[in-house]
């Protein structure tokens, strides 16, 4: 549907019970959408209507990664739309230098394009400042400590966040930057104690990236980074919630930790990362990659342990408010941008809106 017309959803189930779209945003909810005429219906009878996903950690889908072929950014929509995603952070992982901000003039490019399906917002540069210890699937031949040139660099180019280890020589300092310049610095693939990612989110680090992988695990006597991270209202704690990464019983555990801090993030990877290649996730060497589920499978994992409303929070109020989008992404508003997702009974993704824009994805009951 091209954005300047206008679509009607009608006969969902729940709040609201239909959604006027007109050029790319939300007209009206609920009756006052139901009694709107409009170019194009959409008939969606026993569906429910929630904001469109925001994915904060994609380093590909498909045949797609991000870090080998930063043109890919753009391409990526389609596929995502089918997992509810209306929103993302391209993630490079740890990469020669000039890597980022490739990926970065990619994203820009994509700025004025329109989309069918999820948007890049952004890019999320994931290392290569990681404790060499903990650099899971990254190559470890292309680690080094934070270099505060670059990190300004990448601010000037419009990386969205970074995540690092707060144990390496002049992290404090480069979370500092990343913060003056109105980025997220996040905290990951990591050997730090409590006391030092205390420090580090004192100096202003608000996200921990996919917790309880690639750092120790928590400890009665040295509860380490994912203690500090868990204790701490202040950060936002990204979590891979497809049933491999964490288990589900400490997904339930660590969730009722966070009292609404909870990012679900897919973590997804295509058919290889950033050249390497996978099998289902996995290097050959069996070292876990990366998500082969979307973020809609964490919806699906978390929402019998913490309630529907609070898994769809996590992959839509989170991390809106977490990049401070006020767009209208994230929540469902009269004049906010028309991301929305419609979900079955069973948590399947039915169709997706991105700005307005609708791709179905499964049969009308």
């Amino acid at each position: 549907m091209p954005r300047g017309e206008s679509l009607l959803i009608r006969g969902l189930h729940g709040s609201p019970s239909a959604i006027l779209v007109e050029d790319g945003r939300i007209a009206a909810l609920g009756p006052e959408a139901e009694s709107a005429e409009s170019a194009a219906t959409l008939e969606a009878d026993g569906w429910t209507a929630h904001p469109g996903f925001i994915d904060l950690q994609v380093n590909g889908i498909g045949e797609l990664d991000f870090t080998r072929d930063p043109g890919s950014i753009g391409r990526a929509g389609s596929a995502l739309s089918r997992h509810g995603v209306t929103a993302f952070l391209p993630t490079i992982v740890s990469s020669p230098p000039g890597t980022v901000e490739s990926a970065a003039d990619a994203w820009r490019a994509t700025s004025a394009q329109a989309f069918d399906g999820a948007r890049p917002i952004g890019i999320h540069a994931e290392g290569p400042f990681l404790a060499p210890g903990r650099s899971g699937a990254h190559d470890p031949t292309q680690l080094r400590a934070p270099d505060l040139a670059e990190i300004a660099g990448w601010m000037d180019a419009g990386v969205r966040m970074i995540t690092l280890a707060p144990e390496l020589p002049g992290a404090c300092e480069a979370i500092e930057l990343i913060v003056s310049r109105g980025a997220i610095a996040a905290i990951g693939h990591t050997d730090a104690d409590a006391a030092t990612t205390t420090r580090a989110i004192d100096a202003g680090a608000r996200y921990a990236t996919h917790l309880f992988n690639a750092m120790p695990p928590l400890g009665h006597r040295a509860p380490g980074a994912v203690g500090a991270l868990l204790d701490d209202e202040r950060v936002t704690i990204g979590l891979i919630a497809d049933g491999r990464h964490v288990d589900p019983l400490v997904l339930s555990l660590a969730a009722r930790a966070m009292r609404g801090r909870l990012s679900l993030v897919s973590d997804a990877v295509g058919d290889d990362l950033g050249g390497q290649p996978l099998v289902d996730g996995h290097r050959p060497d069996g070292v876990m990659a990366g998500g082969r589920a979307g973020v809609d499978e964490g919806v699906r994992t978390m929402a019998p342990l913490i309630g529907l409303d609070a898994a769809i929070e996590a992959v839509t109020a989170v991390p809106a408010a977490l990049l401070g989008l006020d767009d209208g992404r994230g929540e469902l508003r009269v004049g906010g941008l028309a991301d929305v997702v419609l979900l079955t009974d069973d948590l399947e993704v039915a169709a997706t809106i991105a700005e307005g824009r609708s791709t179905l994805h499964a049969t009308a009951p």
